[in-house]
């Protein structure tokens, strides 16, 4: 055997192993810190005074009409039914959506700069720290920590991996097609309302004509 085989073949084993882990490893460190930090803004709202009231005006319609109790509330209780459910890896997707959407919401309230339109600031501001610019770079990184879960699921090492094996139900495979193209638009799109509305309505608008294309071309197939 050649040494270009041999280091490829050893390449192909150490990336099928690599593989195999990204199945664990990855999407298990994910859950394990988005909940720890989602499990921590959760308690300090438990145990905090309501401050939603005094920045009521920044929120993202509908919640700018919501009562702030109610608000506070559902904060509170989605931070830390989700931190919960992301430790255990059951219902991932639809928990780490729901934070997402929750953090697009605060960025919207607390991190986003007042004067958005100034890309300059959003650039300058590209701290955790808020200095005069906005400090969104945390929840971007958590958005962009949550995405992986949304898409990819919580991983072999989860609750919802042994309720699917249980199940008897066979491995998912992926489906790369128009309707995965509509669904990750609208993923994307449905926070951006909150955040960004003209941007979020271009992505749900996206997500309509694919999957409206996909139908048409299923009926004529």
């Amino acid at each position: 055997m050649s040494t270009i085989a041999h280091l490829i073949n050893v390449r192909n084993a150490l990336t099928s192993r690599l593989q195999a882990a990204a199945e664990v490893v990855p999407p298990a460190v994910l859950r394990l810190v988005m909940g720890w930090e989602f499990w921590e803004s959760g308690l300090e709202k438990l145990h905090g005074d309501n401050w939603f009231a005094d920045i009521r005006q920044k929120f993202p319609w509908p919640f700018d009409v919501l009562p702030v109790d109610l608000s506070w509330t559902v904060a509170t209780g989605f931070e830390l039914a989700g931190a919960v459910m992301l430790w255990l890896g059951l219902g991932t997707r639809f928990f780490a959506f729901s934070l997402m959407f929750l953090t697009f919401v605060a960025t919207a309230a607390v991190h986003w700069p007042d004067m958005w339109s100034m890309w300059s600031d959003l650039l300058a501001g590209y701290a955790i720290s808020d200095g005069g610019h906005g400090n969104f770079k945390l929840p971007l990184l958590f958005v962009v920590m949550l995405l992986p879960l949304i898409f990819g699921g919580a991983g072999k090492l989860s609750l919802d991996h042994l309720l699917a094996r249980a199940s008897g139900a066979p491995a998912l495979q992926p489906q790369a097609d128009l309707f995965a193209a509509a669904l990750a638009a609208a993923v994307l799109g449905l926070p951006f309302l909150m955040l960004i509305p003209v941007f979020g309505l271009v992505l749900l608008a996206l997500a309509v004509v694919l999957a409206a294309i996909a139908v048409v071309r299923r009926r004529r197939g």
